[in-house]
């Protein structure tokens, strides 16, 4: 017997044991170091070898840490899968999105995100918003034999379809494929480090190459010829910079998963540290998710409210939270029954239908359904003024309110903290929100939001005008009665005026606004949709544990900044040496084993506790240029630093190391800052460790080391003097 093809695909978060492993070893710097260090155990001593351990041990250290996220992602993912609900020999069965097998009859309903394609089977007002794959504003209407596909989701309504494409025949698995992207948020540090890599590669080729015949030419011993050439190229190399990168952000996923927050996307990270502007929703995000019934305010006498209210809350098979809550209040359905419906959506505010024998009934927002100026529209917008979720229930076939709606929403109890943090940390705050302005407007007035009392109906923003817009959301901080589409012309806007958008929410009606964001978070309790689209899932549906993710996001993009700038520098000033070297024809001022030591003590072993220190800081843009200006002179100075010492001391290399140290461990100080007791035992440690290399009798020969003198200690302060005013006149670095 056949068995039926499963629908299997690769998740969207982690990428295979084999790319892991590819991508830690087989790299441009591993075979150019892997080469150099054979070139050193045929020809040269073992001593100066050990640089070679080092790109083992980064190799296993990187490829440890990504298993270890790749792990915690996979098991957060699977958390986070939203179960499908599927018809099998006339039973419904809930199951893994991965069983769902070629012929099974999928049931859909308002934020379900299809998985597979198929053809619909059945629909009931079923409108299927097609966006993120054609581009399309609007749903589309979908009936029986109608086709549907993978990636998008249900905007309104319930129906089923039966599966005809499943795993990677599916349409939205073939475009994942195309794109052949494992991360697909934009990330300028990413683009930055692979920058300076491609210059550097540049560089590393034409004045290794003149090192070399420099060394070779000029020196009688082979062997001390290449060990020189070795010294200078290894050096120029920054290998640590891709690891720290790599690990920094592996260590960044790990600590979020910790906090039940799943980063489906490995560059949101650096998003988090950049953004400014914070756009949230206000129902799930600033209110609990769902609501209570309060009261019901008959308006006629003469009308069935609670048989109406209790069939609409009824009549769709996937109902909402405002039916829901109705649900609660009205357990039973009063036997009407429907004719046609048409299910809430949030671009319409209402939802109706119509029952056999009772008419058509509506059930929505007051200031759609009500015209302005009436007795009922007033009452409405008085009690929404208190920050009540109003609704209206009106008879369709003569337009007669009959009823008020009021719903308790409950505010969350760590929304004023977590606002107050945002706006400590120069993040602006936007409410936007589809429902009543002064609802909207009540609740942010009650959180203390500024700008909370001037709420923007969205209904009155210009739809064609995108620097108006803008300049209007810059002056203002609340909006009620926005649309989905105008949720994303909101993102859109705000990117224009320069800013790194990132958007909340949880409902169907975000989906887009969430695509389009810079960084979009959902909350665990949100609609598939809505998970499926974000780069951050709150699997614990707290908006509290976003500062925590904000702040994880900065400590990961401002440590990198801090670890670039150690490793360019020691780039620069071995380029620097290199040229000089081989230009003048004379012998390398070091050894490679005197730059293992070196680089392991004011890079390698404080690199890896300063790429996870704690901080607060925000990332700026301008990365790349940032960077360069600190590393560009920083190096200069310390090549030529090294160089003077190797010639007043006659060719002493003990005088070019202890230089060379001295110089870029006040480098390290420099980009430590600001210290506090950790930072300074670890600087501490380092220069313990390099003096202890210069007593001990067994490293001293090990690592061919003499006493340097006090020209060396001269020269090197001197140095460190001029890199201080350096970082000063440029601002490089943050304090």
């Amino acid at each position: 017997m056949a068995v039926a093809k499963r629908n299997t695909v690769p998740r969207r978060t982690s990428r295979s044991l084999s790319a892991i492993v590819r991508a830690n070893v087989f790299t441009l710097f591993n075979l150019v170091i892997g080469v150099l260090w054979a070139l050193i155990l045929i020809f040269g001593q073992w001593q100066d070898s050990l640089f070679g351990l080092v790109i083992v041990a980064n190799a296993m250290i990187g490829i440890v840490q990504e298993l270890r996220a790749k792990r915690t992602l996979d098991q957060l993912a699977i958390v986070n899968e939203a179960p499908v609900t599927v018809r099998r020999d006339g039973k419904d069965q809930t199951i893994h999105p991965g069983q769902i097998v070629l012929g099974d009859l999928i049931l859909l309903g308002p934020g379900d995100r299809l998985l597979v394609d198929g053809e619909v089977a059945a629909a009931e007002g079923l409108e299927i918003d097609e966006s993120l794959l054609t581009g399309e504003a609007d749903p589309v209407h979908k009936r029986p034999g109608d086709q549907v596909l993978s990636g998008s989701f249900v905007a309104a309504g319930s129906g089923a379809f039966t599966a005809t494409k499943v795993g990677q025949d599916a349409y939205a698995a073939q475009l994942t494929e195309q794109a052949s992207t494992f991360s697909l948020a934009h990330s300028e540090l990413r683009d930055g480090v692979a920058r300076f890599i491609r210059y550097i590669t540049w560089l590393v080729i034409p004045i290794g190459a003149l090192l070399l015949y420099s060394q070779v030419s000029n020196d009688e011993d082979f062997g001390s010829a290449i060990t020189g050439a070795v010294a200078g190229i290894v050096t120029m190399i920054p290998e640590g910079l891709v690891l720290m990168t790599s690990i920094a952000f592996a260590v960044g996923v790990v600590r979020l998963g910790q906090r039940n927050a799943l980063v489906q996307e490995l560059p949101a990270i650096e998003g988090l540290a950049r953004v400014d502007v914070l756009c949230v929703d206000k129902t799930g995000t600033l209110t609990a998710g769902g609501m209570d019934l309060d009261e019901v305010i008959t308006l006629r006498d003469d009308a069935p409210v609670d048989a109406a209210l209790a069939a609409l809350s009824h009549v769709e098979p996937r109902p909402n939270a405002t039916a829901l809550a109705i649900q609660a209040g009205y357990p039973e359905a009063p036997g009407w029954t429907s004719t046609d419906i048409v299910p809430f959506s949030s671009a319409r505010k209402w939802s109706a239908a119509t029952f056999d024998g009772h008419g058509t009934w509506s059930l929505g927002a007051p200031d759609v359904l009500l015209s302005p100026g009436t007795k009922a529209y007033g009452t409405a917008a008085a009690l929404a003024a208190t920050g009540a979720r109003v609704v209206a229930l009106c008879r369709t076939d003569d337009r007669e309110p009959v009823a008020l709606i009021t719903f308790k929403q409950r505010i969350r109890p760590d929304a004023r903290e977590t606002l107050g943090y945002f706006a400590e940390q120069g993040v602006t705050v936007k409410v936007i929100s589809g429902d009543n302005p002064d609802a909207v407007s009540a609740i942010a007035t009650k959180l203390g939001i500024p700008g909370g009392d001037r709420a923007v109906d969205a209904r009155t923003l210009p739809s064609d005008d995108e620097e108006k817009l803008a300049e209007i959301l810059e002056s203002n901080t609340v909006f009620g009665r926005v649309t989905p589409q105008q949720k994303r012309q909101f993102v859109a806007a705000l990117q224009s005026r320069g800013h790194t958008v990132a958007m909340t929410g949880d409902g169907v009606n975000d989906v887009l606004a969430l695509k389009d964001a810079d960084l979009g978070i959902a909350m665990g309790a949100g609609s598939p949709a809505t998970k499926a689209v974000a780069q951050v899932v709150l699997l614990d549906n707290k908006f509290a544990s976003l500062p925590e993710v904000v702040a994880e996001g900065r400590r990961v993009l401002a440590n990198i900044e801090r670890v670039s700038n150690l490793f360019l520098t020691k780039t620069f000033y071995a380029l620097a040496l290199s040229l000089v070297v081989g230009v003048l024809g004379v012998m390398f001022p070091f050894a490679p084993r005197h730059s293992t030591l070196v680089n392991a003590l004011t890079i390698g072993v404080p690199a890896f506790f300063l790429a996870l220190a704690p901080t607060a800081e925000r990332s700026l843009p301008g990365f790349v240029p940032r960077v360069l200006r600190f590393a560009v002179p920083a190096g200069l100075i310390t090549g030529a630093a090294v160089i003077a010492s190797f010639i007043v001391a006659d060719d002493d290399r003990t005088a070019a190391v202890v230089t060379l140290f001295l110089v870029t461990w006040w480098v390290l100080v420099l980009v430590a800052r600001p210290l506090n007791v950790w930072k300074i035992v670890l600087i501490g440690a380092m220069a313990a460790l390099f003096a202890l290399a210069l007593a001990v009798p067994f490293t001293r020969a090990f690592f061919e080391l003499g006493t340097g003198g006090w020209a060396a200690v001269g020269i090197a302060a001197v140095a460190a003097i001029s890199i201080s005013v350096s970082v000063k006149l440029t601002g490089t670095l943050r304090t």
